[in-house]
């Protein structure tokens, strides 16, 4: 049985007394999420205060929100791997679709940076998912198998249990809209076909693939239904303490 997985990222969101505020809130309200993986992925001015306020506590991991290829050099403003660890980073989001859409990220760069994090012994988030032109153009299938393979050129077989895939459909991010379970389960499909012709069945079957646009409360429980879905990675819901703990506690809802 693979261990589901739910994720909070934050985007631009907190200043570092208000991170420790809402980490205060939510420790409680998640409790033990037993056999449930739970992260929460904070800006970086925020990592260390996240990480002091979660000290002691093993109910919730620390993620970032991206992560540069280089090790080290001229590059204004990114933050690398070996950074993100010395603050006990756990967990890194890549290629999410507002890097892709905003800041230029493409396949080669989202490969380039999990290259990166994979080497360094960082646990990957790697976002995949079609716009809304692209899914009216019949392209949803496509774009998942074409980024999908990009994302994985060059990574080593032995560092698939370090990463986790997350569907997200553009067209989906932060506008209320859901793909219906039965999307994103045929998503997940396609996204584990194009690992399967990459490492075989049985790694594209071992491997985490979470539902990213607009999970909440409401509707976890008929996502987490669908065979493929493995968990969430949660945008605005994870900044609402009691939201994100019911998403995590979905079986009791």
């Amino acid at each position: 049985m693979k261990r589901e997985i739910i994720a909070g990222n934050w985007k631009m969101n907190c200043t570092k007394a208000e991170t420790v505020e809402l980490i205060e809130k939510l420790l409680p309200l998640v409790g033990d999420p037993g056999k449930m993986e739970v992260v929460i992925c904070v800006p970086f001015t925020n990592i260390d205060a996240a990480r002091k306020a979660l000290r002691g506590h093993k109910s919730i991991a620390l993620g970032a929100q991206n992560v540069h290829w280089a090790p080290k050099g001229a590059f204004t403003g990114e933050i690398s791997a070996e950074m993100l660890k010395a603050l006990k980073v756990k967990y890194v989001i890549i290629g999410h679709s507002e890097r892709r859409q905003y800041f230029g990220e493409t396949d080669q760069s989202v490969n380039a940076r999990m290259k990166a994090a994979v080497a360094a012994g960082l646990k990957v988030i790697v976002c995949v998912g079609e716009t809304l032109e692209e899914r009216e153009a019949g392209k949803t299938r496509e774009v998942l198998l074409r980024q999908t393979s990009a994302a994985f050129e060059g990574i080593d077989k032995s560092a698939l249990k370090q990463i986790v895939i997350a569907y997200e459909p553009v067209w989906a991010i932060g506008t209320g809209k859901t793909a219906t379970p039965k999307e994103a389960n045929t998503a997940a499909f396609v996204i584990r076909k194009a690992l399967r012709k990459q490492y075989g069945r049985t790694p594209a079957h071992a491997m985490r693939v979470q539902y990213g646009g607009s999970m909440n409360a409401s509707n976890v429980k008929e996502l987490m239904a669908m065979p493929q879905i493995d968990g969430g990675l949660i945008g605005g819901a994870s900044l609402k303490p009691a939201e994100f703990a019911k998403i995590v506690h979905y079986t009791e809802l």
